[in-house]
């Protein structure tokens, strides 16, 4: 049995009672103090137990249940290193459970009560450890690893701190969408409730930051729960489930059962259906009344991005990307109005603005975005497509609704449209050249400092010397921004970046999980100095591993993005952003390439704009890791800027540090 716990404030699809798993009528049940979770009264040595193959033959109506869930059979020919009735331990079935849904690298920091797991990853020919040197560098690369890849990121880590290191990822991935399953180890079952050494209640801790968490009770309930747990994170609106496994699980002997069937039927059941052709319909006739009509899409379009292409194609409908959509419609592209929002361009929130019909497709209409939700799109019809009926009607009532899988809806409306003779059909080419007066009078632009660099250009010469190739990680803050306006992205999974959670530190972890999974690709790290500092210890992970993960570091000495915020709007008084050394403000410190220095890793450090160019070629050319220190100037803003709860026609396109106000 396993006893588990649903999170529903924002997910749209929560689970039925389904999912908590009744205990068999031979365990024993009483209360725990601190979880209040039912568990088998089987304790003491480890014993064999045989678990029977055979199942009950579904009935018809669960029939198409089963059909929904065939994602995550096992395949029929995975071979495994035991024979079918050969006992092994609980930590042995949940590594070949993980082999059998495709893991290949999972990302795990041991500990006392995840030992035994580690000791059958040792077992494993399959699945490679990617050693962090934290769990929340852990995480963060199994999210690096989930964003450029789309497959499901994994990370284990033992109980208690271990466990309690992983929350800003799970909280990170929730609110991303990004697909992860958490593993941890656990106190005994017997010692749990007992304040024991390393002991913490994850499943309660993490109950509203991820899609699903389980607290596994029996060794037979592992394959299912594997099972279970990565059709929670890559179905529907994808997301993290957590498993705990409490250290007697793991050491317990047991024969798997492999064939167990999922037991989801009330998540199947609310999982969003095929779009009506009758609403899809009903799109394409109000994009044929609009005069003004824009695209705005979000993260939900990552997997869609050959239909989004296609419809624009169809269409030639402008389209204006949020921060986690960036790459879904390619930014070179003549119909890219780029990023919009706060610190999005200023012809995309134009756009905006003065549109007749908003396409909202994947996407949530985030406060980052909208500004004042009132003055947001005030003018326009909304159509919003999103797989969460949750998100839709929540920030703003749209017209249409469709509550499906963007990629589904995109097709249909694409079959639609193209029985209709769509590109004489639609004339939109007065609005377009309306929006590229504004590209023109309102550019993507920045001030120089002398001989200092521009940051925006450091960003900008990057983009040029790899040819907008490269797979971009970042921290969170100024070089975040800048990294979203002046790289430009052409395709999905080519942008990692902690958009709705803002975590600091995620850009080095998550670099090397991107690395992992794509091997031959460029790796850049574009990083502050005030984020690269918070998981710096995995440049060890970096060297240890041979990962060539390029770090365009951009050192202003200052929290940048909280600096900005004093100079605009608190008379620029600075209030502990200052992250260098108050006695020595002439001097860069820390000395960032003492710490590649240390961990065998090269680097270079260039303040004057005339050297950059080259700086950063030699850095491309490196074999191998590297670290360029770019020296910038703390007085440059992040422009355009819509301050917070703002509207577009509050919108700052001037000024930096060198102006008070």
């Amino acid at each position: 049995m396993a006893a588990a716990s649903t999170h529903t404030a924002t997910f749209t699809n929560p689970p039925s009672s389904s999912f908590i798993s009744t205990p068999s009528q031979k365990s024993a049940l009483f209360p725990i103090s601190k979880f209040t979770l039912p568990f088998s009264h089987k304790f003491g040595k480890p014993s064999l137990r045989i678990i029977t193959s055979s199942l009950p033959k579904p009935s018809a109506a669960s029939s198409s249940t089963i059909a929904q869930t065939v994602i995550t059979s096992p395949e029929t020919n995975f071979s495994s290193r035991f024979a079918p009735d050969e006992p092994r331990k609980g930590a042995d079935i949940l590594v070949e459970a993980l082999e059998r849904q495709g893991v290949t690298d999972v990302f795990a920091y041991p500990g006392g009560a995840s030992m035994e797991i580690h000791q059958a990853l040792t077992r494993s020919n399959i699945i490679r450890n990617v050693l962090p040197r934290h769990e929340q560098g852990g995480i963060f690369a199994a999210e690096g690893y989930a964003r450029s890849s789309g497959k499901p990121g994994i990370c284990i880590a033992t109980s208690g701190p271990g466990a309690t290191n992983l929350v800003s990822g799970l909280a990170d991935a929730l609110l991303d969408s990004v697909p992860l399953v958490a593993i941890t180890g656990q106190v005994p079952r017997r010692m749990i409730g007992t304040d024991a050494f390393q002991e913490t209640p994850i499943v309660e801790v993490t109950r509203s930051i991820t899609k699903h968490n389980y607290l596994v009770l029996d060794v037979d309930d592992i394959p299912r729960i594997v099972r279970e747990a990565f059709l929670l994170a890559t179905s529907g609106r994808p997301g993290p489930v957590l498993i705990d496994v409490p250290k007697d699980i793991q050491q317990q002997l047991a024969v798997p059962n492999w064939n167990q069937p999922i037991k989801l039927p009330g998540y199947m059941s609310r999982l969003p259906k095929e779009p009506s052709e009758v609403h899809l319909e009903q799109i394409v006739r109000l994009i044929s009344e609009s005069k003004k009509p824009v695209l705005y899409v979000g993260g939900g379009c990552l997997n869609s991005s050959e239909e989004l292409r296609k419809f624009v194609e169809l269409t030639g409908i402008p389209v204006a990307s949020t921060l986690m959509g960036l790459g879904s419609f390619p930014g070179t592209d003549e119909l890219s109005l780029q990023m919009l929002g706060m610190h999005g361009t200023v012809y995309a929130n134009y756009a905006v603005d003065k549109s007749d019909l908003l396409l909202a497709f994947g996407v949530r209409f985030d406060d980052r975005v909208t500004g004042k939700l009132e003055a947001f799109a005030s003018r326009a019809k909304i159509v919003h497509i999103d797989i969460d009926s949750a998100e839709i009607g929540k920030n703003k009532q749209p017209h249409v609704s469709v509550c499906a899988d963007v990629k589904l809806a995109l097709k249909g409306i694409n079959r639609i449209l193209g029985g209709k003779d769509a590109k004489g059909r639609f004339d939109f080419s007065a609005w377009r050249e309306e929006l590229d007066e504004q590209k023109v009078k309102y550019p993507l632009s920045f001030k120089t400092f002398e001989e200092a660099i521009p940051p925006q250009y450091a960003i900008q010469v990057l983009d040029e010397l790899t040819n907008g190739e490269a797979i971009i990680s970042t921290g969170v803050g100024q070089h975040q921004m800048w990294a979203a306006q002046f790289y430009k992205y052409r395709r999905p999974r080519q942008w990692l970046t902690s958009g709705g959670l803002g975590a600091m530190g995620f850009g080095l972890p998550a670099a090397i999980g991107a690395a992992v999974a794509n091997p031959d690709a460029i790796i850049v790290d574009i990083d502050g100095d005030g984020s690269f500092i918070m998981n710096v210890q995995e440049l060890a992970t970096i060297k240890v591993e041979k990962l060539p993960i390029k770090i365009l570091l951009l050192n202003n000495q200052h929290l940048g993005m909280v600096m900005q915020w004093e100079d605009r709007f608190y008379k620029a008084n600075r209030a502990h952003t200052y992250l260098g050394d108050p006695s020595r403000e002439s001097e860069i410190f820390p000395n960032m390439l003492k710490f590649a220095e240390a961990c065998g890793i090269p680097g270079a450090q260039v303040t004057r704009k005339a050297d950059l160019r080259a700086a950063i070629q030699t850095m491309l050319d490196t074999p191998g890791p590297y670290l360029l220190d770019v020296i910038v100037p703390h007085q440059e803003h992040v422009l355009p800027m819509i301050p917070s709860g703002g509207a577009f026609k509050d919108v700052i396109t001037e000024g930096d540090g060198r102006t008070q106000y």
